[in-house]
């Protein structure tokens, strides 16, 4: 399924089943503004909750931290946001739309490089090779359209790495890149616009403070630091993690929840001893990689991205790219942060935030390696992986087609499905005894609308695990019929045993002891 008919799919989905919808619909919604609905919301915070384990539980030197969203606006001086947060945008003179440069760049690369996959999956069905084959790959890299994406994009790095906006216009420009409503080639010059949201604080406009929301979490964790370590009394190496909301004033925000304009992030800075950031970098690469795939993550869709341009006070950063159904994106970032933060902050507020080490006797400002995760695109990197269409056997001896999100069981809106086989005859009341006991250690759901087939299908699309049936053999031998979403597998067992059942399938020491 490619990109035209899978990502519509996913979207509307979404919608149907209460997992996101676009914010203030009534009101014609509020453009990349977007709520999670009933089942969006409890994947959202199953998704955090396995962050925080792996990150915070499992790690007796990493504690957590709930910032404000508000800050002294000197610390977006500090971190170099008033300044430099910014993007390279491009007006369209007969539309009035406004793009960002960049954005039209890599789409065009993008465009190049389907090209160059379409034209090889055409050849390789005429000759006979097979998807990865040496003949496949040889003819992938050396045809026309791969070796434009590849001009293109030495073009489009040397421009980044120089901030040359009037040459990413004339590659704009020299790629005939039109504008997606008007069709007009009628391009303004480049310029640079700052992403962050601006308020203020105060009864007055006379006496009233410029603030920002912020637009990334990490600089509260900075600047709470010191009073982190004292309190915890961590020694290095140490880390902070934190969840929160984040706000860009994103000119291109498109691709569903993918790029927002309120958004939230999962991150933990670590704090190390100058010196040792290459091997504490390695060691969260590998870290952060095993989570998404311990998540049920395919490893075909992960991949890691070198960055080509370093910002002026890192010396590395990668981030994990998720296979998207519009191409590999950025998922997560890891980034070697060196001494900047603490630095910028120790200048501009005069307070030092320094690092006595016993063991040398010696104060100094430590060096950070972060993990930055965009929660909401964990969210459909999950909602994208788990969409499946299957042909399933069906009573009368053929098949059906069922939608089937397989989310792993511990992300789950909700972990299992409990039904009386009939409104009557006593069931019911033994399937609400059973989904009872089944409440209070999982998020489990009483459902006896529809046929029994019908709760399956309307299951598998939200992606329950786990369906429980109560049937009139229940009353005579005290059992029920446990289905189980992905292998369509049904077992008999006691009532007594549904819980230890459902309770072994979801073990969050499955999950983290990798």
């Amino acid at each position: 399924m490619n990109y035209d008919e899978l990502f519509p799919k996913i979207t509307s989905h979404a919608k149907e089943y209460g997992f996101v919808f676009p914010s203030s619909e009534i009101y014609d919604g509020l453009g990349a503004v977007y709520d999670y609905a009933q089942l969006g919301v409890e994947l959202k915070n199953n998704i955090k909750t396995a962050w925080w384990k792996a990150m915070v539980q499992m790690h007796e030197n990493i504690v957590g931290l709930d910032a404000a969203i508000l800050m002294h606006p000197t610390t977006w001086k500090a971190s170099g946001h008033v300044d430099a947060f910014s993007d390279p945008l491009i007006d369209n003179k007969d539309s009035k739309k406004r793009y960002r440069a960049d954005v039209l760049i890599e789409d065009q690369i993008a465009k190049y490089e389907s090209k160059s996959l379409k034209d090889t999956n055409k050849r390789a069905k005429k000759e006979g090779w097979e998807a990865g084959s040496e003949e496949y790959n040889k003819y992938l890299q050396g045809n026309r359209n791969a070796k434009k994406a590849q001009e293109l994009h030495q073009q489009f790095e040397v421009a980044l790495n120089s901030d040359d906006l009037d040459q990413l216009r004339n590659i704009i420009v020299e790629q005939g890149i039109a504008c997606e409503v008007s069709g007009s080639k009628n391009w303004s010059e480049v310029r640079q616009f700052n992403l962050m949201f601006k308020t203020q604080l105060g009864a007055t406009a006379d006496s009233s403070m410029d603030l920002y929301l912020r637009p990334e979490t990490a600089q509260g964790i900075f600047v709470n630091y010191l009073n982190v370590q004292k309190t915890s009394r961590q020694k290095l190496p140490f880390g902070i993690a934190q969840i929160g909301k984040a706000f860009r004033n994103e000119i291109v925000a498109r691709q569903f929840i993918f790029r927002m304009r309120e958004f939230e992030q999962m991150e933990m800075q670590f704090f190390i001893k100058p010196g040792t950031q290459k091997q504490w970098f390695e060691y969260w690469k590998e870290y952060r990689m095993n989570w998404h795939k311990a998540l049920g993550i395919k490893e075909e869709f992960l991949q890691w991205h070198e960055h080509e341009k370093l910002a002026h006070y890192a010396d590395g950063a990668e981030d994990i790219q998720f296979k998207f159904p519009f191409g590999f994106k950025e998922l997560e970032g890891i980034h070697s942060r060196t001494d900047f933060d603490l630095s910028s902050h120790e200048e501009f507020s005069g307070k030092k935030l320094r690092y006595f080490d016993p063991e040398t006797q010696e104060s100094y400002v430590p060096y950070v390696v972060e993990t930055s995760v965009g929660l909401d695109r964990t969210f459909l990197a999950h909602m994208s992986h788990a969409y499946q269409e299957e042909e399933v056997p069906n009573a009368k001896g053929g098949t059906d087609t069922r939608v089937v999100m397989k989310f792993h069981p511990l992300l789950a809106p909700y972990k299992a499905a409990v039904f009386p086989l009939v409104k009557k005859d006593g069931l019911p009341e033994i399937a609400m005894e059973i989904f009872k006991e089944l409440k209070f250690e999982h998020n489990v759901m009483y459902d006896e609308k529809d046929s029994v087939g019908r709760r399956y299908r309307r299951h598998d699309a939200i992606g329950t695990p786990f369906c429980i049936t109560v049937d009139h053999d229940t009353k005579e031998d005290n059992a029920v019929t446990v289905r189980d979403r992905d292998t369509l597998e049904q077992v008999r067992m006691p009532i007594s045993e549904v819980r230890s059942y459902i309770s072994k399938k979801l073990s969050w020491r499955d999950l983290l002891d990798w």
